[in-house]
């Protein structure tokens, strides 16, 4: 069985699927020092974001992998109920 999503990454999935992002601006809202907040680094190794070359690294988009995409899709097409 899976491991559940939590709702904070759900939140940072639907925020980098809502719109083109930059690497430099997915740093500058969701960097963070707290290793209980990790959600960026939880993200890449969970394989469920990427980046996409540009110019240089502060201009490569991040986007979503299939595998992002697909958790996405599927906590939208399932109800969630807060504890």
């Amino acid at each position: 069985m899976a491991e559940p999503v939590s709702l904070l990454m759900l939140e940072f999935l639907t925020w980098i699927a809502s719109r083109p992002r930059t690497y430099a601006e997915a740093m500058e809202a969701w960097r963070t020092t707290c290793p209980r907040h990790s959600i960026w680094e939880d993200a890449s190794i969970d394989g469920l974001i990427q980046l996409e070359a540009a110019g240089s690294v502060d201009q490569s988009r991040v986007t979503l992998t299939p595998r992002g995409r697909a958790i996405l899709d599927g906590a939208s097409s399932s109800r969630l109920v807060a504890d």
